[in-house]
């Protein structure tokens, strides 16, 4: 039952994915449309792995069992295996990285498994095995390195970093890959195979929620010309975007508005946003962090306004005022300039 709960689950929201337009997570929310097609692939091979082992629960020859499992291990192989590495690159919107890569890196192991197919046997098990944990040491290092990359472009381009930070993919990647090294393995039988399925469960749900709360971010104003940037460039000096700041950005308040992109600061300013976050980057500081510090400072003048008219308020209520849709954001915000937590900082 547990088994069919879990080939039925990942169908149903392979199908939800890919027929359904809105989102039933998060209604405010486009996730990108790419992303979920992958998802709904991977939820679909998910579904289609379960219907290749199927057979072996009714089995009673060895060789037909054999066969059973073989047949299900190259279709995990061929297919399950890369659309998971393909699912967590689709999450770094900051560029599209090439896939081939990853159809390299399986070959060996589908080839191998081929061979145990055609021999019937699992000689080449040994050495999968090796190359698998490999793998696996190859991936979490890449996936460490292209998460952190991806944070500081995030940073470097977006006021709100809420439904966009994906540090949670590499959780994913290390449940996955523990869930497959404990399968692969077979430690613990015969419970193994009640984890193996409530693991799928949960990632099936997790990545569902994941996907539909994950902000599209690929829609972006092409890239200009260099005739274009260079003429920006010569007509904005370093010592003209500081009052082109405090004009259009500081004094109208703007820095309040939600999602507010690199990209639509430089057009309201006048110039180009790499050359408005390459200011930013002589500043010692990121877009992030320079919208955030303006928000924090219009929550200390917020407080010291409600405090000198003896107004009750709460921290989170002004906080929100302050253009902040998370309160932990803002708390984190706040400590980072000011040296102190809110709470602390109030009580002072």
């Amino acid at each position: 039952m547990l088994y069919a709960g879990a080939a039925l689950l990942s169908m149903i929201a392979s199908i939800y994915l890919l027929l359904r337009r809105g989102n039933a997570f998060a209604s405010d929310i486009t996730p990108p449309l790419r992303l979920r097609r992958w998802t709904a692939a991977l939820f679909a091979s998910m579904t289609l792995s379960h219907v290749a082992y199927l057979p072996g629960v009714f089995l009673t020859s060895d060789d037909d069992i054999l066969l059973c499992n073989l047949i299900g291990t190259l279709l995990d192989c061929m297919i399950v295996c890369p659309l998971v590495i393909v699912l967590l690159l689709s999450m770094l919107q900051d560029r599209r990285r090439p896939l081939w890569p990853i159809a390299v890196m399986f070959a060996p192991i589908a080839v191998g498994n081929a061979f145990n197919f055609i021999t019937r046997s699992y000689a080449f098990l040994p050495i999968a095995y090796i190359y698998f944990l490999l793998m696996c040491m190859g991936l979490i290092i890449y996936m460490v390195r292209e998460v952190r990359r991806y944070g500081r472009w995030l940073r470097d381009n977006y006021a709100d970093l809420e439904h966009k930070e994906v540090w949670q993919s590499f959780l994913i990647q290390t449940v996955i890959l523990l869930t497959l090294g404990f399968y692969v393995f077979g430690l613990g039988w015969p419970a193994y195979e009640y984890v193996v399925q409530a693991c799928d469960i949960f990632l099936v749900c997790y990545l569902l929620w994941r996907v539909e709360t994950l902000s599209d971010l690929s829609i972006s104003e092409p890239l200009p010309s260099p005739v274009e940037e260079e003429t920006i460039t010569t007509q904005a000096t370093y010592e003209y975007i500081a009052p082109l700041l405090q004009q259009y950005c500081i004094d109208t308040h703007l820095y309040l508005q939600h999602d507010l992109t690199l990209l639509q600061l430089a057009k309201t300013i006048g110039t180009n946003r790499f050359y408005l976050s390459q200011y930013f980057s002589n500043q010692g500081t990121t877009y992030n962090a320079y919208i955030n510090d303006l928000r924090v400072n219009y929550f200390i003048i917020l407080y010291r306004e409600a405090v000198d008219a003896r107004r009750s308020f709460t921290a989170q209520q002004l906080a929100k005022e302050s253009g902040f849709r998370n309160y932990n954001t803002f708390n984190n915000a706040f400590k980072r300039k000011m040296g102190l937590s809110v709470t602390a900082w109030m009580k002072q």
